[in-house]
Protein backbone atom coordinates (compact mmCIF):
# COMPACT_ATOMS: atom_id res chain seq x y z
CA UNK A 1 0.00 0.00 0.00
CA UNK A 2 1.32 3.43 -0.91
CA UNK A 3 2.01 5.49 2.21
CA UNK A 4 1.31 8.66 0.25
CA UNK A 5 -1.94 7.31 -1.19
CA UNK A 6 -3.14 6.34 2.28
CA UNK A 7 -3.34 10.06 3.12
CA UNK A 8 -4.33 11.17 -0.42
CA UNK A 9 -1.03 13.00 -0.82
CA UNK A 10 -1.46 15.26 2.20
CA UNK A 11 2.05 14.72 3.56
CA UNK A 12 2.12 17.99 5.51
CA UNK A 13 5.27 19.15 7.30
CA UNK A 14 7.57 16.25 8.24
CA UNK A 15 9.68 18.64 10.35
CA UNK A 16 9.11 22.09 11.83
CA UNK A 17 9.93 24.83 9.29
CA UNK A 18 12.59 26.21 11.63
CA UNK A 19 14.37 22.86 11.56
CA UNK A 20 14.02 22.54 7.80
CA UNK A 21 15.47 26.02 7.34
CA UNK A 22 18.36 25.25 9.70
CA UNK A 23 19.57 22.40 7.51
CA UNK A 24 21.74 22.86 4.44
CA UNK A 25 20.34 21.19 1.37
CA UNK A 26 22.08 20.24 -1.86
CA UNK A 27 18.92 20.73 -3.93
CA UNK A 28 15.48 22.22 -3.43
CA UNK A 29 12.67 21.17 -5.77
CA UNK A 30 9.91 23.77 -5.93
CA UNK A 31 6.61 22.02 -6.64
CA UNK A 32 5.59 18.42 -5.93
CA UNK A 33 4.00 17.63 -9.26
CA UNK A 34 4.90 14.23 -10.73
CA UNK A 35 7.96 15.58 -12.57
CA UNK A 36 9.25 17.36 -9.47
CA UNK A 37 8.90 14.18 -7.42
CA UNK A 38 10.63 12.12 -10.12
CA UNK A 39 13.49 14.64 -10.23
CA UNK A 40 13.80 14.56 -6.44
CA UNK A 41 13.99 10.77 -6.45
CA UNK A 42 16.86 10.64 -8.93
CA UNK A 43 18.78 13.37 -7.11
CA UNK A 44 18.30 11.75 -3.71
CA UNK A 45 19.37 8.36 -5.04
CA UNK A 46 22.58 10.01 -6.26
CA UNK A 47 23.35 11.04 -2.70
CA UNK A 48 22.04 14.61 -2.80
CA UNK A 49 20.25 16.08 0.21
CA UNK A 50 16.91 16.99 -1.39
CA UNK A 51 13.99 19.07 -0.13
CA UNK A 52 10.69 19.26 -2.05
CA UNK A 53 8.43 22.21 -1.24
CA UNK A 54 4.78 22.24 -2.35
CA UNK A 55 2.48 25.20 -1.78
CA UNK A 56 -0.74 23.17 -1.89
CA UNK A 57 -1.93 20.75 0.78
CA UNK A 58 -1.32 17.61 -1.28
CA UNK A 59 1.32 16.39 -3.71
CA UNK A 60 0.71 15.65 -7.40
CA UNK A 61 -0.23 19.00 -8.90
CA UNK A 62 -2.47 18.33 -11.90
CA UNK A 63 -1.94 14.57 -11.43
CA UNK A 64 -3.33 13.78 -8.00
CA UNK A 65 -6.35 12.14 -6.35
CA UNK A 66 -9.04 14.09 -4.53
CA UNK A 67 -12.52 13.41 -3.17
CA UNK A 68 -14.76 15.84 -5.07
CA UNK A 69 -17.89 14.05 -3.85
CA UNK A 70 -18.32 11.91 -0.69
CA UNK A 71 -16.77 8.49 -1.20
CA UNK A 72 -15.60 9.32 -4.74
CA UNK A 73 -11.95 9.51 -5.73
CA UNK A 74 -10.98 11.32 -8.92
CA UNK A 75 -8.02 13.11 -10.43
CA UNK A 76 -9.03 16.75 -11.02
CA UNK A 77 -7.08 17.12 -14.28
CA UNK A 78 -5.02 14.13 -15.48
CA UNK A 79 -7.24 11.21 -16.49
CA UNK A 80 -5.36 8.58 -18.51
CA UNK A 81 -1.83 7.22 -18.69
CA UNK A 82 -0.21 6.86 -22.09
CA UNK A 83 2.99 8.85 -22.27
CA UNK A 84 4.37 7.79 -18.87
CA UNK A 85 7.92 6.76 -19.73
CA UNK A 86 8.79 3.05 -19.36
CA UNK A 87 12.31 3.91 -18.14
CA UNK A 88 10.94 5.96 -15.24
CA UNK A 89 8.40 3.22 -14.42
CA UNK A 90 11.24 0.69 -14.26
CA UNK A 91 13.83 2.80 -12.44
CA UNK A 92 11.40 4.06 -9.80
CA UNK A 93 10.01 0.57 -9.29
CA UNK A 94 6.36 1.45 -9.89
CA UNK A 95 5.09 -2.13 -10.45
CA UNK A 96 6.48 -3.24 -7.09
CA UNK A 97 4.74 -0.27 -5.48
CA UNK A 98 1.36 -1.38 -6.81
CA UNK A 99 1.20 0.42 -10.18
CA UNK A 100 -1.24 -1.40 -12.44
CA UNK A 101 -3.10 -0.11 -15.44
CA UNK A 102 -5.82 -1.28 -17.79
CA UNK A 103 -5.11 -0.58 -21.47
CA UNK A 104 -8.00 1.23 -23.15
CA UNK A 105 -8.04 -1.27 -26.02
CA UNK A 106 -11.62 -0.29 -26.86
CA UNK A 107 -10.12 2.88 -28.27
CA UNK A 108 -12.20 5.87 -29.27
CA UNK A 109 -15.96 5.79 -29.78
CA UNK A 110 -17.54 8.62 -31.77
CA UNK A 111 -21.33 8.92 -32.26
CA UNK A 112 -22.88 11.26 -34.83
CA UNK A 113 -26.15 13.15 -34.94
CA UNK A 114 -27.34 11.21 -37.99
CA UNK A 115 -27.45 8.05 -35.86
CA UNK A 116 -24.23 6.55 -37.20
CA UNK A 117 -21.16 5.88 -35.05
CA UNK A 118 -17.69 4.41 -35.17
CA UNK A 119 -15.52 2.62 -32.63
CA UNK A 120 -11.85 3.17 -33.44
CA UNK A 121 -10.43 0.16 -31.59
CA UNK A 122 -6.80 0.13 -30.45
CA UNK A 123 -6.45 -3.12 -32.34
CA UNK A 124 -5.60 -2.70 -36.01
CA UNK A 125 -7.63 -5.67 -37.27
CA UNK A 126 -10.79 -4.75 -35.34
CA UNK A 127 -10.45 -1.09 -36.22
CA UNK A 128 -9.97 -1.84 -39.90
CA UNK A 129 -13.11 -3.96 -39.85
CA UNK A 130 -15.01 -1.06 -38.25
CA UNK A 131 -13.70 1.47 -40.79
CA UNK A 132 -14.61 -0.88 -43.64
CA UNK A 133 -18.17 -1.07 -42.34
CA UNK A 134 -18.36 2.68 -41.77
CA UNK A 135 -16.62 3.99 -44.90
CA UNK A 136 -15.20 1.29 -47.24
CA UNK A 137 -13.54 3.83 -49.52
CA UNK A 138 -11.36 5.04 -46.62
CA UNK A 139 -9.60 1.77 -45.83
CA UNK A 140 -6.42 2.47 -47.78
CA UNK A 141 -6.23 6.06 -46.56
CA UNK A 142 -6.81 4.97 -42.97
CA UNK A 143 -3.95 2.48 -43.25
CA UNK A 144 -1.65 5.14 -44.72
CA UNK A 145 -2.60 7.63 -41.99
CA UNK A 146 -1.73 5.14 -39.26
CA UNK A 147 1.45 4.15 -41.04
CA UNK A 148 2.92 7.66 -41.07
CA UNK A 149 2.26 7.95 -37.32
CA UNK A 150 3.97 4.59 -36.82
CA UNK A 151 6.97 5.53 -38.96
CA UNK A 152 7.47 8.82 -37.14
CA UNK A 153 7.18 7.19 -33.71
CA UNK A 154 9.71 4.53 -34.72
CA UNK A 155 12.13 7.23 -35.87
CA UNK A 156 11.89 9.38 -32.76
CA UNK A 157 11.16 6.77 -30.10
CA UNK A 158 12.25 3.40 -31.52
CA UNK A 159 11.10 0.26 -29.71
CA UNK A 160 13.94 -0.79 -27.44
CA UNK A 161 15.64 2.53 -28.27
CA UNK A 162 19.09 3.28 -26.93
CA UNK A 163 18.65 4.78 -23.47
CA UNK A 164 21.24 7.48 -24.00
CA UNK A 165 21.43 11.14 -23.05
CA UNK A 166 23.58 11.84 -26.11
CA UNK A 167 21.55 13.58 -28.88
CA UNK A 168 23.86 12.06 -31.51
CA UNK A 169 23.40 8.47 -30.39
CA UNK A 170 21.86 6.43 -33.18
CA UNK A 171 18.55 4.68 -32.50
CA UNK A 172 18.02 6.42 -29.19
CA UNK A 173 14.74 7.44 -27.60
CA UNK A 174 14.79 11.18 -28.30
CA UNK A 175 12.69 11.93 -25.23
CA UNK A 176 15.67 11.05 -23.03
CA UNK A 177 18.25 13.74 -22.33
CA UNK A 178 18.71 16.99 -24.22
CA UNK A 179 16.33 17.62 -27.12
CA UNK A 180 17.63 17.06 -30.65
CA UNK A 181 18.24 20.18 -32.72
CA UNK A 182 16.12 21.11 -35.72
CA UNK A 183 18.97 19.99 -37.97
CA UNK A 184 19.13 16.59 -36.27
CA UNK A 185 15.39 16.14 -36.71
CA UNK A 186 15.63 17.14 -40.38
CA UNK A 187 18.41 14.59 -40.93
CA UNK A 188 16.45 11.88 -39.16
CA UNK A 189 13.32 12.49 -41.26
CA UNK A 190 15.12 12.98 -44.56
CA UNK A 191 13.32 11.09 -47.31
CA UNK A 192 9.99 10.88 -45.46
CA UNK A 193 8.11 14.05 -46.38
CA UNK A 194 4.87 12.86 -44.77
CA UNK A 195 6.52 12.24 -41.39
CA UNK A 196 8.24 15.61 -41.66
CA UNK A 197 4.94 17.40 -42.29
CA UNK A 198 3.18 15.51 -39.52
CA UNK A 199 5.79 16.55 -36.97
CA UNK A 200 6.41 20.11 -38.09
CA UNK A 201 3.79 21.69 -40.31
CA UNK A 202 0.43 20.05 -41.08
CA UNK A 203 -2.75 21.25 -39.44
CA UNK A 204 -4.94 18.46 -38.12
CA UNK A 205 -7.47 19.25 -40.84
CA UNK A 206 -4.78 18.87 -43.53
CA UNK A 207 -3.71 15.59 -41.97
CA UNK A 208 -7.14 13.93 -41.95
CA UNK A 209 -8.17 15.40 -45.31
CA UNK A 210 -5.02 14.03 -46.93
CA UNK A 211 -5.88 10.46 -45.98
CA UNK A 212 -9.65 10.28 -45.38
CA UNK A 213 -12.67 11.11 -47.56
CA UNK A 214 -15.71 10.64 -45.30
CA UNK A 215 -16.34 13.89 -43.41
CA UNK A 216 -17.66 12.04 -40.38
CA UNK A 217 -14.47 9.98 -40.17
CA UNK A 218 -12.42 13.17 -40.51
CA UNK A 219 -14.49 14.75 -37.72
CA UNK A 220 -13.90 11.71 -35.51
CA UNK A 221 -10.18 12.48 -35.47
CA UNK A 222 -10.10 16.31 -35.49
CA UNK A 223 -10.18 16.75 -31.73
CA UNK A 224 -7.05 14.63 -31.33
CA UNK A 225 -5.05 17.46 -32.89
CA UNK A 226 -5.96 20.17 -30.39
CA UNK A 227 -5.99 18.45 -26.98
CA UNK A 228 -5.12 21.17 -24.46
CA UNK A 229 -4.01 23.42 -27.32
CA UNK A 230 -5.26 26.95 -27.84
CA UNK A 231 -5.39 26.57 -31.61
CA UNK A 232 -7.93 25.50 -34.20
CA UNK A 233 -7.56 22.13 -35.97
CA UNK A 234 -7.21 24.28 -39.09
CA UNK A 235 -4.07 25.96 -37.71
CA UNK A 236 -0.63 24.88 -38.90
CA UNK A 237 1.18 22.43 -36.65
CA UNK A 238 -1.83 20.95 -34.85
CA UNK A 239 -1.28 17.52 -36.42
CA UNK A 240 1.85 17.30 -34.26
CA UNK A 241 -0.41 17.35 -31.18
CA UNK A 242 -2.07 14.19 -32.50
CA UNK A 243 1.37 12.64 -32.97
CA UNK A 244 2.59 13.68 -29.52
CA UNK A 245 -0.33 11.86 -27.91
CA UNK A 246 0.30 8.81 -30.10
CA UNK A 247 3.99 8.52 -29.34
CA UNK A 248 3.85 6.64 -26.04
CA UNK A 249 5.19 3.12 -25.48
CA UNK A 250 3.57 2.34 -22.15
CA UNK A 251 3.66 -1.40 -21.46
CA UNK A 252 5.35 -1.98 -24.81
CA UNK A 253 2.09 -1.06 -26.56
CA UNK A 254 2.77 1.76 -29.06
CA UNK A 255 0.31 4.65 -28.79
CA UNK A 256 -1.80 2.93 -26.13
CA UNK A 257 -3.53 4.79 -23.30
CA UNK A 258 -5.06 3.31 -20.21
CA UNK A 259 -6.56 3.60 -16.74
CA UNK A 260 -4.32 3.53 -13.66
CA UNK A 261 -5.86 1.60 -10.77
CA UNK A 262 -6.89 4.08 -8.09
CA UNK A 263 -6.77 7.01 -10.51
CA UNK A 264 -4.00 8.89 -12.32
CA UNK A 265 -2.86 10.61 -9.13
CA UNK A 266 -1.52 7.27 -7.94
CA UNK A 267 1.44 7.86 -10.29
CA UNK A 268 2.42 10.95 -8.30
CA UNK A 269 1.82 9.14 -5.02
CA UNK A 270 4.15 6.31 -6.09
CA UNK A 271 6.76 8.88 -7.14
CA UNK A 272 6.43 10.54 -3.74
CA UNK A 273 6.94 7.20 -2.00
CA UNK A 274 10.07 6.63 -4.09
CA UNK A 275 11.42 10.11 -3.33
CA UNK A 276 10.93 9.76 0.42
CA UNK A 277 12.41 6.25 0.46
CA UNK A 278 15.48 7.65 -1.33
CA UNK A 279 15.89 10.19 1.47
CA UNK A 280 14.21 13.27 0.02
CA UNK A 281 12.14 15.36 2.42
CA UNK A 282 8.74 16.35 0.99
CA UNK A 283 6.77 19.16 2.63
CA UNK A 284 3.36 20.48 1.61
CA UNK A 285 1.63 23.74 2.50
CA UNK A 286 4.90 25.67 2.14
CA UNK A 287 4.92 28.73 -0.14
CA UNK A 288 8.15 29.76 -1.84
CA UNK A 289 8.23 33.54 -2.29
CA UNK A 290 11.56 33.84 -4.08
CA UNK A 291 14.19 31.72 -5.77
CA UNK A 292 17.69 32.97 -4.96
CA UNK A 293 20.07 31.71 -7.69
CA UNK A 294 23.04 29.90 -6.21
CA UNK A 295 21.72 30.41 -2.69
CA UNK A 296 18.37 28.67 -2.24
CA UNK A 297 14.87 30.00 -1.62
CA UNK A 298 13.03 32.50 0.54
CA UNK A 299 9.68 31.38 1.95
CA UNK A 300 6.60 33.59 2.28
CA UNK A 301 7.02 33.46 6.05
CA UNK A 302 10.50 34.95 5.75
CA UNK A 303 12.48 31.75 6.30
CA UNK A 304 15.56 31.37 4.12
CA UNK A 305 16.56 27.84 3.07
CA UNK A 306 19.97 27.38 1.51
CA UNK A 307 20.88 25.09 -1.39
CA UNK A 308 23.26 25.42 -4.30
CA UNK A 309 20.66 23.99 -6.70
CA UNK A 310 16.97 24.93 -7.10
CA UNK A 311 14.85 22.91 -9.54
CA UNK A 312 11.48 24.44 -10.38
CA UNK A 313 8.57 22.18 -11.19
CA UNK A 314 6.39 25.31 -11.32
CA UNK A 315 5.40 26.63 -14.73
CA UNK A 316 7.89 29.06 -16.30
CA UNK A 317 5.85 32.21 -15.61
CA UNK A 318 5.53 31.35 -11.94
CA UNK A 319 9.24 30.50 -11.89
CA UNK A 320 10.01 33.85 -13.48
CA UNK A 321 7.91 35.58 -10.84
CA UNK A 322 9.81 33.79 -8.07
CA UNK A 323 13.14 34.74 -9.62
CA UNK A 324 12.11 38.39 -9.80
CA UNK A 325 15.16 40.56 -10.52
CA UNK A 326 17.37 37.47 -10.44
CA UNK A 327 16.14 36.33 -13.86
CA UNK A 328 18.33 36.62 -16.93
CA UNK A 329 16.61 39.21 -19.22
CA UNK A 330 16.98 37.19 -22.43
CA UNK A 331 15.68 34.03 -20.76
CA UNK A 332 12.80 35.99 -19.26
CA UNK A 333 11.86 37.29 -22.71
CA UNK A 334 11.87 33.76 -24.10
CA UNK A 335 9.64 32.53 -21.27
CA UNK A 336 7.15 35.32 -21.94
CA UNK A 337 7.10 34.49 -25.67
CA UNK A 338 5.52 31.07 -25.09
CA UNK A 339 1.68 31.20 -25.20
CA UNK A 340 0.29 29.94 -21.89
CA UNK A 341 -3.42 30.81 -21.91
CA UNK A 342 -5.56 27.71 -21.51
CA UNK A 343 -8.77 26.96 -23.41
CA UNK A 344 -10.08 23.84 -21.70
CA UNK A 345 -12.85 23.26 -19.20
CA UNK A 346 -12.76 20.16 -17.00
CA UNK A 347 -15.78 18.47 -15.47
CA UNK A 348 -15.66 15.74 -12.86
CA UNK A 349 -19.10 14.18 -12.93
CA UNK A 350 -20.85 11.68 -10.69
CA UNK A 351 -23.45 9.55 -12.48
CA UNK A 352 -26.18 7.17 -11.37
CA UNK A 353 -25.78 5.36 -14.69
CA UNK A 354 -23.50 5.61 -17.72
CA UNK A 355 -24.61 7.69 -20.74
CA UNK A 356 -26.93 5.91 -23.15
CA UNK A 357 -25.79 6.90 -26.65
CA UNK A 358 -28.63 6.80 -29.13
CA UNK A 359 -26.32 5.62 -31.93
CA UNK A 360 -25.44 2.51 -29.89
CA UNK A 361 -27.95 2.09 -27.05
CA UNK A 362 -27.07 0.63 -23.68
CA UNK A 363 -25.48 1.69 -20.40
CA UNK A 364 -22.76 -0.98 -20.20
CA UNK A 365 -21.41 -1.30 -23.71
CA UNK A 366 -17.90 -1.80 -25.16
CA UNK A 367 -17.55 1.92 -25.90
CA UNK A 368 -17.90 2.81 -22.21
CA UNK A 369 -14.58 1.01 -21.60
CA UNK A 370 -12.63 3.25 -23.95
CA UNK A 371 -12.66 6.99 -24.65
CA UNK A 372 -15.71 8.72 -26.11
CA UNK A 373 -15.85 11.92 -28.14
CA UNK A 374 -18.81 14.24 -28.60
CA UNK A 375 -17.66 15.51 -32.01
CA UNK A 376 -18.05 18.81 -33.81
CA UNK A 377 -18.53 19.53 -37.48
CA UNK A 378 -15.84 21.57 -39.21
CA UNK A 379 -18.09 24.61 -39.10
CA UNK A 380 -18.64 24.12 -35.36
CA UNK A 381 -14.90 23.80 -34.79
CA UNK A 382 -14.22 27.10 -36.55
CA UNK A 383 -17.09 28.94 -34.88
CA UNK A 384 -16.24 27.54 -31.43
CA UNK A 385 -12.62 28.58 -31.59
CA UNK A 386 -13.53 32.06 -32.84
CA UNK A 387 -16.12 32.49 -30.06
CA UNK A 388 -13.68 31.54 -27.31
CA UNK A 389 -11.00 33.84 -28.71
CA UNK A 390 -13.57 36.63 -28.65
CA UNK A 391 -14.32 35.97 -24.97
CA UNK A 392 -17.60 34.08 -25.17
CA UNK A 393 -18.89 30.52 -25.02
CA UNK A 394 -19.40 28.63 -28.29
CA UNK A 395 -22.72 27.03 -29.12
CA UNK A 396 -21.18 23.55 -28.71
CA UNK A 397 -18.10 22.12 -27.04
CA UNK A 398 -15.93 19.27 -28.25
CA UNK A 399 -15.86 16.83 -25.33
CA UNK A 400 -13.78 13.80 -24.55
CA UNK A 401 -15.13 11.42 -21.90
CA UNK A 402 -13.52 8.83 -19.65
CA UNK A 403 -15.16 6.46 -17.16
CA UNK A 404 -12.62 5.34 -14.54
CA UNK A 405 -15.29 3.52 -12.53
CA UNK A 406 -15.96 0.86 -15.19
CA UNK A 407 -12.35 -0.30 -14.84
CA UNK A 408 -11.90 0.35 -11.13
CA UNK A 409 -14.78 -0.13 -8.69
CA UNK A 410 -12.71 1.35 -5.84
CA UNK A 411 -13.18 4.95 -7.02
CA UNK A 412 -16.96 5.29 -6.47
CA UNK A 413 -19.71 3.83 -4.25
CA UNK A 414 -21.60 0.83 -5.62
CA UNK A 415 -24.17 1.79 -8.23
CA UNK A 416 -22.49 5.09 -9.14
CA UNK A 417 -20.04 5.99 -11.89
CA UNK A 418 -17.43 8.66 -12.50
CA UNK A 419 -17.23 10.58 -15.76
CA UNK A 420 -14.25 12.81 -16.50
CA UNK A 421 -14.92 15.40 -19.19
CA UNK A 422 -12.21 17.28 -21.05
CA UNK A 423 -13.73 19.97 -23.27
CA UNK A 424 -12.81 22.99 -25.38
CA UNK A 425 -12.87 25.79 -26.40
CA UNK A 426 -13.66 28.18 -23.57
CA UNK A 427 -12.17 31.61 -22.88
CA UNK A 428 -9.74 32.29 -20.05
CA UNK A 429 -11.39 35.68 -19.67
CA UNK A 430 -14.89 36.61 -20.79
CA UNK A 431 -15.79 39.72 -22.74
CA UNK A 432 -18.67 39.98 -20.27
CA UNK A 433 -18.84 38.40 -16.84
CA UNK A 434 -16.44 36.19 -14.90
CA UNK A 435 -15.93 32.46 -14.39
CA UNK A 436 -17.41 32.76 -10.95
CA UNK A 437 -20.58 34.14 -12.53
CA UNK A 438 -20.65 31.85 -15.56
CA UNK A 439 -19.43 28.49 -14.23
CA UNK A 440 -22.95 27.05 -14.13
CA UNK A 441 -23.37 28.11 -17.74
CA UNK A 442 -20.19 26.19 -18.62
CA UNK A 443 -21.57 23.10 -16.88
CA UNK A 444 -24.86 23.32 -18.77
CA UNK A 445 -23.06 23.85 -22.08
CA UNK A 446 -20.77 20.84 -21.63
CA UNK A 447 -23.57 18.53 -20.56
CA UNK A 448 -25.77 19.79 -23.41
CA UNK A 449 -22.95 19.19 -25.91
CA UNK A 450 -22.66 15.59 -24.72
CA UNK A 451 -26.38 15.18 -24.16
CA UNK A 452 -27.33 15.75 -27.78
CA UNK A 453 -25.84 12.29 -28.44
CA UNK A 454 -27.50 10.63 -25.41
CA UNK A 455 -31.01 9.78 -24.24
CA UNK A 456 -30.46 9.83 -20.47
CA UNK A 457 -27.69 12.24 -19.47
CA UNK A 458 -29.83 14.86 -17.78
CA UNK A 459 -31.35 12.33 -15.40
CA UNK A 460 -28.09 10.40 -14.95
CA UNK A 461 -26.07 13.29 -13.47
CA UNK A 462 -25.90 13.31 -9.66
CA UNK A 463 -23.35 16.10 -9.29
CA UNK A 464 -20.61 17.84 -11.27
CA UNK A 465 -17.48 19.83 -10.48
CA UNK A 466 -16.53 22.43 -13.14
CA UNK A 467 -13.11 24.00 -13.64
CA UNK A 468 -12.41 26.64 -16.27
CA UNK A 469 -8.87 27.89 -17.03
CA UNK A 470 -8.76 30.37 -14.08
CA UNK A 471 -10.02 27.62 -11.74
CA UNK A 472 -7.27 25.27 -12.94
CA UNK A 473 -4.79 28.12 -12.48
CA UNK A 474 -5.90 28.72 -8.90
CA UNK A 475 -6.40 25.08 -7.90
CA UNK A 476 -3.35 23.51 -9.54
CA UNK A 477 -1.09 26.55 -9.88
CA UNK A 478 -0.79 26.43 -13.67
CA UNK A 479 -0.56 29.94 -15.13
CA UNK A 480 -3.37 30.61 -17.58
CA UNK A 481 -4.88 27.24 -16.68
CA UNK A 482 -2.69 25.75 -19.43
CA UNK A 483 -2.34 22.04 -18.70
CA UNK A 484 1.02 21.72 -20.51
CA UNK A 485 2.77 24.75 -18.94
CA UNK A 486 2.72 26.40 -22.37
CA UNK A 487 1.83 25.43 -25.93
CA UNK A 488 3.14 22.18 -27.42
CA UNK A 489 2.89 23.27 -31.06
CA UNK A 490 6.02 22.75 -33.23
CA UNK A 491 7.30 26.30 -32.61
CA UNK A 492 7.64 25.41 -28.90
CA UNK A 493 8.83 21.79 -29.01
CA UNK A 494 12.06 19.82 -29.20
CA UNK A 495 15.08 22.15 -29.04
CA UNK A 496 12.68 25.12 -29.11
CA UNK A 497 11.17 24.05 -25.80
CA UNK A 498 12.64 25.46 -22.61
CA UNK A 499 15.68 23.51 -21.45
CA UNK A 500 16.19 22.04 -17.98
CA UNK A 501 19.24 24.27 -17.59
CA UNK A 502 18.71 28.01 -17.23
CA UNK A 503 21.24 30.87 -17.41
CA UNK A 504 20.76 31.54 -13.68
CA UNK A 505 23.32 29.97 -11.39
CA UNK A 506 22.09 26.67 -9.98
CA UNK A 507 18.53 27.11 -11.31
CA UNK A 508 16.84 24.37 -13.36
CA UNK A 509 13.37 23.54 -14.70
CA UNK A 510 11.80 20.06 -14.62
CA UNK A 511 8.11 20.56 -15.52
CA UNK A 512 6.01 20.11 -18.65
CA UNK A 513 7.51 23.34 -20.04
CA UNK A 514 10.70 21.34 -20.71
CA UNK A 515 11.48 18.64 -23.27
CA UNK A 516 9.68 16.43 -24.26
CA UNK A 517 6.56 18.46 -23.38
CA UNK A 518 3.25 18.06 -21.64
CA UNK A 519 1.25 15.15 -20.20
CA UNK A 520 2.12 12.73 -17.40
CA UNK A 521 5.52 11.58 -18.66
CA UNK A 522 8.01 11.71 -15.79
CA UNK A 523 11.04 11.77 -18.10
CA UNK A 524 11.08 15.59 -17.82
CA UNK A 525 11.96 15.16 -14.15
CA UNK A 526 14.60 12.56 -14.91
CA UNK A 527 16.14 14.71 -17.65
CA UNK A 528 16.44 17.63 -15.21
CA UNK A 529 18.02 15.45 -12.52
CA UNK A 530 20.58 14.10 -14.97
CA UNK A 531 21.44 17.65 -16.07
CA UNK A 532 21.97 18.68 -12.44
CA UNK A 533 24.15 15.66 -11.70
CA UNK A 534 26.27 16.14 -14.83
CA UNK A 535 26.81 19.78 -13.93
CA UNK A 536 27.76 18.87 -10.36
CA UNK A 537 30.20 16.25 -11.65
CA UNK A 538 31.72 18.87 -13.94
CA UNK A 539 31.99 21.25 -11.02
CA UNK A 540 33.89 18.64 -9.02
CA UNK A 541 36.12 17.86 -12.00
CA UNK A 542 36.96 21.54 -12.47
CA UNK A 543 37.91 21.86 -8.81
CA UNK A 544 40.20 18.82 -9.09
Amino acid sequence: MSATAAILGKVGLPLPLKEIAARHWDAIVVGAGHNGLACATYLARAGQRVLVLESRERVGGACTVEEPFPGVRMSPCAYLAGLLHPLVIEELGLPSRGFTWTPAVNGLFVPFLDGSSIQLWDDDARCEEEVRRFSPRDIEGWRAMNDVVRRLRDKLRPAGGVLSDNPSAGGRDLWIGDAPTQEQLEDLLQGDAEAHHLLLSWSMAEFVERYLVDERLQAAYLGQGVIGTNASPFDAGTASIRFHHSSGRLGGMPGMWGYVKGGMGMVSFYFCDAAREAGAVVATGVNVAQILPGEGVLLEGGERITARVVVSNADPIRTLRMLDSGADPAWAARVRSVPIEGCTVKLNVLLRELPNFTARPGVDEPHHYGQINAPLTKAEWKAGYAAARAGSFPEQLWCELYFQSVHDETVAPAGLHTMSVFAQYVPYKFASGSWEERRSEAKALALRSIGRYCSNLQDAVVDAQVMGPPDIEQKVGLTGGHIFQGECLPAYMWSKRLAARTPMKGVYLCGACTHPGGSVIGINGRNAAMAVLRDLDGEVARKV
